[in-house]
């Protein structure tokens, strides 16, 4: 169920989505929850939102420049929203709630783990591999690899076996 022109409740279903989550998301996180996957906002409705509860002060970034902006909701949104979350249909809030409870594992993951791959000079394959926080990676790898067959496993592998290898990598070092 799409809801147009009503642009308080759609900031509301933004800020909602916000706090189900519990962590800061990027737009286009959010474009994908609200718009792609499911319909509880028009895409372009959605991509005028952000901005908007960013001026409002609704929403504030928290990420490095350099890298994807991330977005967290304020106390001030989280206020807006308390007082008014009763205007958020009872069915969009209870299908954003049950979509978080099912993918927010998932959805964490592909916008915290990023992945790339090149070719080299000598025809080898360099792998960059990061795990990214709110404010600096938490993690970056770098590998050489002689084949593009094993660069793309390691790039399609690297969102399901991050957390794996991280903890794999710390508890080695501390130990």
């Amino acid at each position: 169920m799409q809801i147009q022109g009503e642009t308080s409740v759609n900031k509301l279903i933004v800020l909602f989505v916000f706090d189900k989550m519990e962590t800061a998301l990027s737009e286009r996180t959010v474009l994908e929850m609200c718009s792609s996957v499911n319909n509880w906002l028009l895409y372009m409705d959605c991509k005028e939102l952000l901005p908007r509860l960013l001026e409002d002060g609704f929403i504030c970034r928290i990420s490095a420049p350099e890298e994807e902006p991330l977005f967290v909701i304020t106390g001030e949104g989280r206020e807006s929203l308390n007082s008014f979350y009763i205007q958020i249909p009872k069915s969009i809030r209870d299908e954003i709630t049950t979509y978080v409870k099912n993918n927010s594992g998932k959805l964490r993951n592909r916008q915290e783990c990023k992945s790339d791959y090149f070719q080299n000079v000598d025809g080898t394959y360099t792998v960059y591999l990061k795990i990214l926080a709110p404010v600096q990676p938490m993690l970056e790898l770098k590998f050489v690899v002689p084949d593009k067959k094993t660069a793309q496993r390691i790039y399609k592998n690297w969102e399901c076996k991050a957390s794996d290898l991280y903890s794999a990598i710390y508890e080695t070092l501390v130990d």
